[in-house]
């Protein structure tokens, strides 16, 4: 038809970091903006899951992309340790993960699911702090490698 691809909606959050491995350049390069689904992880990166699986939650369902298994004692420790940088910062663990995958300007925007406006209040709040200095990056990443 003629019409240029103008946006990519890849998955994308600390755990799922495939988008760097060229695509994010590439984008860039082809001037074509990226709109990330699950920067929370499926939940994982709110905070919820701190205390073991909550009755209600993806991770106890049998359906759905967040299964048990992937709460992982590993996962557990990087986010309580990623809550602790969050809180230097003034922000919640999902408002850290939302400004860490919109640090990359080739990023547009970050699509993200709430059950509640609380939710919707407190990501809309990480425009208030989404700058991160060097020495913040660099402690995001030896968290998560």
């Amino acid at each position: 038809l003629g019409t240029p691809c103008l946006i990519h909606q890849p998955s994308y959050n600390m755990f799922n970091r495939w988008i760097e491995d060229g695509l994010l350049e590439t984008l860039k390069d082809e001037k074509i903006g990226c709109i990330v689904f699950s920067p929370l992880a499926q939940g994982l990166l709110s905070g919820k899951y701190l205390n073991g699986i909550p009755e209600e939650s993806r991770a106890a369902k049998p359906h759905g992309f967040l299964k048990e298994q992937h709460v992982t004692e590993d996962k557990i420790n990087k986010i309580k340790k990623l809550g602790a940088l969050a809180e230097e910062r003034g922000q919640s663990i999902a408002q850290l993960a939302i400004a860490w995958v919109l640090r990359d300007k080739t990023v547009t925007s970050a699509l993200f699911g709430a059950s509640n406006t609380e939710q919707i209040k407190e990501i809309v709040a990480v425009q208030n702090n989404l700058m991160f200095s060097e020495s913040e990056l660099c402690a995001i990443e030896k968290i998560l490698a």
